[in-house]
């Protein structure tokens, strides 16, 4: 008989955004003249940049013309597109990154998920709590877990991000060998010192441990001290995988271009010690799992590095920015300690109360989605996240109704 993977029986019912999205309908279906306001998951709501749309209407009309159509590209990405990430997301920033160390995908969700695949079945892995979901989820389906136990997996290292620490977690005091980080912070908003960030490439060094490291929300950091790459701080190039997506970065989200560094210096070990090469490995799972993005997507990714692409996808950003800043000040003034909304598009609240409490008396009272931080694990329990992707009129009424729900 065809049997199951059983480690996926170790997952929760449901993902967090799927709970969400029931309670949700079932108010709309009870109120369906009202409203409602999301500010929720990390979906865009801009339109994408008019550079943008050109080249994308451009390599489209290359594909009508027998001369320009492409069939198969490269898995890796084209040539064109490597070439200007390499030079202007790192190069330009004094990050030694080359071209052929880009491999470009259709999400930083799904790469965070599938780079899995290259490591051992036992290795010890530290997960940052609270944590975006995918990074959990997929090593339990791999089984590298135990049992769900409270909340929390058997078998994972849980780096605790709290108010005391500025959701900064500590480093590890027991052995690990796989070590996930996400700066700015998904769900927190915060945001990582270069100092700080050098202590994990340090400690990273030092136990022959690799940090995954995911920059999805580099963008919006404004503060020029503060690293956008972990290859800014020395060493990282031996220690550390990261991931990019321009789905925050110029509204990409439905359109699905992102991009993995792998550096050519970065190695695992097998049994005996011996070191490989995880750009081999990746470039061969990449070559053997996906045949690409397509090309008229990586022609419209390209504009974003023109001139004019530059400056529309920086007003996307600071359009959401201000709507952060809009939220932050607003909850801040209601009396709420909150976390982000400076260099990150999330503000992370302590609700004083139950996170799916709070959820419910927003959506129930004020027709506003949050997202509980509970749902990003035991650390995130009494707080939630807004989301600050959204039209500003819309963020100007939900905090509105927050101020006559809460004041």
């Amino acid at each position: 008989m065809i049997r199951i993977n059983e480690h996926y029986l170790k997952l929760k019912a449901s993902y967090l955004f799927a709970d969400i999205a029931r309670r949700v309908a079932a108010y709309q279906s009870a109120n369906p003249d009202r409203k409602i306001i999301r500010l929720g998951i990390g979906d865009v709501t801009e339109p994408l940049p008019e550079s943008v749309i050109a080249a994308f209407h451009a390599g489209v009309d290359e594909m009508a013309v027998a001369g320009t159509f492409r069939g198969y590209g490269p898995e890796q990405g084209y040539d064109f597109l490597r070439e200007l990430i390499a030079r202007e997301d790192f190069q330009s920033r004094g990050a030694d990154i080359s071209a052929d160390e880009v491999f470009i995908s259709d999400g930083a969700k799904c790469d965070t998920g599938n780079i899995q695949e290259l490591f051992a079945g036992d290795i010890r892995i530290a997960v940052p709590d609270p944590v975006y979901p995918v990074y959990v989820d997929t090593n339990v389906m791999a089984g590298r877990t135990g049992q769900n136990v409270g909340g929390r997996y058997e078998g994972l290292v849980y780096l605790e991000g709290t108010k005391a620490n500025g959701f900064i977690p500590a480093l590890p005091t027991e052995s690990v060998d796989l070590i996930y980080l996400c700066y700015p912070n998904n769900p927190t908003g915060a945001t990582i010192t270069r100092d700080q960030l050098k202590t994990w490439v340090d400690f990273a060094r030092a136990n022959k441990a690799l940090i995954l490291f995911d920059a999805a929300y580099e963008a919006f950091i404004r503060d020029p001290q503060l690293p956008r790459s972990i290859y800014e701080i020395e060493g990282a190039r031996e220690v550390a995988i990261e991931f990019r997506s321009l789905s925050k970065t110029a509204g990409f989200t439905g359109t699905r271009l992102a991009f993995t560094v792998v550096p050519k210096d970065c190695m695992a070990f097998d049994a005996h010690g011996n070191p490989h090469s995880l750009h081999a490995m990746w470039n061969r799972r990449h070559t053997t799992k996906f045949n690409g993005v397509c090309y008229p997507v990586q022609k419209a990714a390209a504009a974003v590095y023109t001139p004019a692409g530059k400056i529309q996808s920086k007003a996307l950003v600071d359009h959401y920015l201000a709507n952060a800043a809009i939220i932050r000040a607003e909850m801040t003034a209601l009396g709420f300690d909150c976390v982000g909304g400076e260099n990150s598009p999330y503000v992370w609240i302590d609700g004083k109360m139950g996170s799916w409490e709070f959820f419910d008396m927003l959506l129930n009272k004020a027709a506003v989605v949050c997202t509980p931080g509970a749902g990003f694990g035991a650390c995130g329990e009494g707080f939630i996240r807004i989301s600050a992707f959204n039209s500003s009129a819309n963020v100007q009424e939900a905090m509105d109704r927050l101020r006559s729900v809460l004041k």
